[in-house]
């Protein structure tokens, strides 16, 4: 929260499966023009578009056929409902339910000071930029168009979800980060 807001990043972006390949999500989000360092708890997102209804009829166009859309529609929906003000609201938000689906039990919690080293703590932000799409060697798992475009990896953990459901967590545990 307390570490300055990166443009290019995950924080506001992620990638579908669609009928015509892969689609990109991205939150909208206000800049302060005059503010050149920005901090991640203060980027508000811009909501005079209907980012949110576009981005929930994405996903049923593209899920709506995959095995487990509906097992974990209702507990997503309200993602795309609520109104945010806050990206860092959206992604808590986000991540809770994320987690709910995946079974875990992760307790989360906001800082209140920025460190860059913390003892004893891996620091995974690096994996947050987008400017280069990383490859992480992950095994592939079957997708909804996969007949149409073949296997795309490194898409929103939904895809995974919607396409693996209550097996996504075993499959991302026998993973590793190549």
């Amino acid at each position: 929260m307390e570490d300055n807001f990166q443009k290019q990043t995950y924080r506001n972006r992620t990638y579908i499966y669609g009928a015509n390949g892969k689609l990109m999500f991205n939150v909208p989000v206000r800049h302060n023009k005059q503010q050149k360092h920005q901090k991640y708890k203060e980027i508000q997102i811009a909501n005079e578009t209907a980012w949110q209804r576009l981005h929930w009829k994405s996903l049923e166009s593209a899920y709506r056929t995959s095995p487990y859309f509906e097992y974990y529609e209702d507990e997503l929906r309200p993602l795309f409902e609520k109104r945010y003000t806050h990206l860092i609201d959206l992604n808590f938000d986000t991540i809770e339910i994320v987690n709910e689906c995946l079974q875990l039990e992760i307790e989360t919690s906001k800082t209140s000071e920025y460190h860059s080293i913390i003892t004893g703590m891996q620091d995974f932000r690096k994996l947050a930029v987008v400017k280069k799409e990383p490859d992480y060697g992950f095994d592939k798992y079957t997708q909804v168009f996969e007949n149409k475009h073949g296997f795309i990896s490194n898409l929103s953990i939904l895809d995974l979800l919607f396409n693996e459901g209550t097996n996504a967590l075993a499959y991302l545990e026998q993973q590793t980060i190549s």
